[in-house]
């Protein structure tokens, strides 16, 4: 049988090489990742989320339909959990066969690795037998088919017909009988191995076995107590009967186990080596799956496949968008808004009261498009979203209105790299940067980045308790334009009714608002303030 080259994640044996290749990736690092929660929403063990990052609408779509047939179909998803930790132990048997472990250790893994990879093949062809006629997408599809085809193959049925009586062979053996010379002094000189036998040895005494009073199992009890093997000797004794034993091992199984190494080599390797290769997808698709079946349970978290638009569109368009981590995290109702880049805005400058959402819906716009560019559903009620080149984020730990100028060294070196890094294609996410200075510096340095983000005409979001900077959007779309760049608009993260809502709006800020809002809430206005003293 051909070697098959064979993706859950992608479609052509081609775009796989090219995407194995990070620089053929988008910009989204890990610590992007983390920034926007998708690390601790996925909890990824084999791999990391950034390993599957994608430009590609062809591949964005393969994977859809690959989700699609694991949501569709649970009985796909219990087969892959069925398999996971076949494949895990596989993986750690090569590990162990590749410690330099004894010859006998590693005839016995040799077989242990085809009945794990038998025990593989055949809880996949059973589990899709179930579902075959059902599956939609090209991945499944063809792992299906694969599958039977190796497991209805001449060599696979007499591979295992021929592992079931070697296996019973190897698992019969419970005991060997050494016979030991000894020198003069009573020491052992030389063994070997008189037999191997199908029955354990058991304690005896010394008194029955000389006066001959117990007969039962004569031949397979001692004439003293059995000691736990190699007790009591030193490292080197013990390495060296170790050694003998396996020696004598390898010889006894010499003829019936030596010729299955080649078996290994020349076919069960091949072909575990594809299921192997499988197994961070596995994970992925696992995981993502069961992201989705959560956040599906969650009163107000509805999911959507996006409409993937070319990635000159530039387009991010998203009904009832909502924040994954968030939805996850939390018991309350789930705040949704609807956000857009569009001809008239690419970027935009958030602002609002503390705590009035413009982090959570940062965060949210960030995992969107990262979510789409896995291939999965997005958290909106419906989504249309161009591919970016890359997704930068800056969100300072510890934000305050504090002044320190080596942490605002920091960050102008970092909005720096990600100036550098970023182009037309390409998402920025800033929260709260710039809040290590004071108000007037904050405002001009973040006037300048985001007049030269709008110039290179990427999108991007800049949240910021700075209203001097929303102020200065005419000014900043002014020098934009002047230099063929895109336009910059606000949003405002409101509050309604003295609360805030997560409610995020496109309108121009009103400053003294919040602050009259605030200052009702905690009774700190003129006319409370005057009205309880009259009182």
């Amino acid at each position: 049988m051909e070697k098959l080259n064979f993706s859950l994640l992608y479609p052509s044996e081609q775009s796989q090489l090219y995407h194995e290749n990070p620089s053929n990736r988008p910009d989204i690092s890990g610590a992007v990742c983390d920034e926007l929660g998708l690390t601790e929403i996925f909890g990824l063990r084999s791999s990391a989320v950034e390993d599957f990052f994608t430009s590609d609408k062809e591949v964005i779509e393969y994977r859809q339909r690959t989700l699609r047939d694991l949501l569709e179909l649970p009985e796909l998803l219990e087969t892959l959990a069925k398999i996971h930790p076949i494949l895990d132990d596989i993986k750690e048997l090569r590990r162990l066969d590749s410690d330099g472990v004894g010859s006998a250790d590693s005839y016995l893994y040799s077989i242990t690795e085809i009945e794990l990879y038998v025990s593989c093949l055949e809880t996949m062809r059973s589990g899709f037998a179930e579902v075959k006629d059902r599956i939609r997408g090209d991945a499944f599809i063809r792992l299906s088919e694969f599958v039977t085809e190796l497991t209805e193959s001449e060599y696979y049925v007499e591979l295992n017909k021929s592992l079931s009586q070697l296996s019973e062979r190897v698992h019969e053996v419970k005991s060997i009988t050494v016979g030991v010379n000894l020198d003069a002094q009573l020491r052992p000189e030389s063994a070997g191995v008189i037999s191997i036998n199908s029955e354990r040895f058991k304690s005896g005494k010394v008194l029955d076995k000389i006066l001959r009073l117990s007969f039962k199992n004569d031949a397979f009890t001692t004439i003293s107590e059995l000691a736990p093997f190699c007790k009591g000797q030193s490292e080197n004794k013990k390495e060296a009967l170790i050694g003998a034993f396996n020696s004598a091992i390898e010889e006894v199984f010499r003829s019936s186990v030596r010729g299955w190494r080649g078996i290994v080599a020349d076919y069960v390797i091949e072909n575990t080596d594809f299921l192997l290769r499988l197994l961070p997808e596995i994970e992925f698709v696992t995981r993502s799956a069961e992201l989705i079946s959560a956040l599906s349970k969650r009163e107000g978290c509805e999911l959507v496949y996006p409409t993937v638009a070319p990635m000159e569109e530039k387009a991010f368009s998203a009904t009832a968008l909502y924040n994954p981590r968030v939805a996850l995290a939390i018991d309350d109702e789930i705040v949704t808004n609807d956000f857009s880049f569009d001809d008239r805005a690419r970027i935009y400058v958030l602002s609002g009261p503390n705590r009035g959402g413009k982090s959570v819906i940062t965060v949210a716009v960030g995992a969107a498009q990262a979510m789409c560019q896995l291939g999965l559903p997005v958290p909106a009620v419906e989504a249309r979203i161009s591919p970016v080149s890359g997704i930068f984020t800056h969100f300072p730990e510890g934000a305050d209105d504090t002044i320190d100028k080596g942490r605002l060294g920091e960050e102008c070196a970092r909005l720096r790299e990600i100036f550098d890094a970023t182009d037309s294609d390409s998402m920025v996410l800033l929260d709260e940067s710039l809040s290590s200075t004071g108000a007037y510096e904050a405002s001009y340095i973040a006037s300048e980045i985001l007049t030269a983000l709008a110039v290179i005409g990427c999108r991007g979001i800049f949240s910021t308790h700075l209203h001097e900077l929303a102020a200065a959007v005419p000014e900043i779309n002014t020098r934009s334009l002047e230099r063929g760049g895109v336009c910059v608009d606000t949003l405002v993260a409101g509050i309604e009714e003295g609360k805030r809502s997560f409610r995020i709006h496109r309108a121009k800020p009103d400053g003294k608002s919040y602050a009259r809002d605030i200052a009702e809430k905690y009774g700190l206005s003129l006319d409370t303030l005057i009205g309880g003293e009259n009182e």
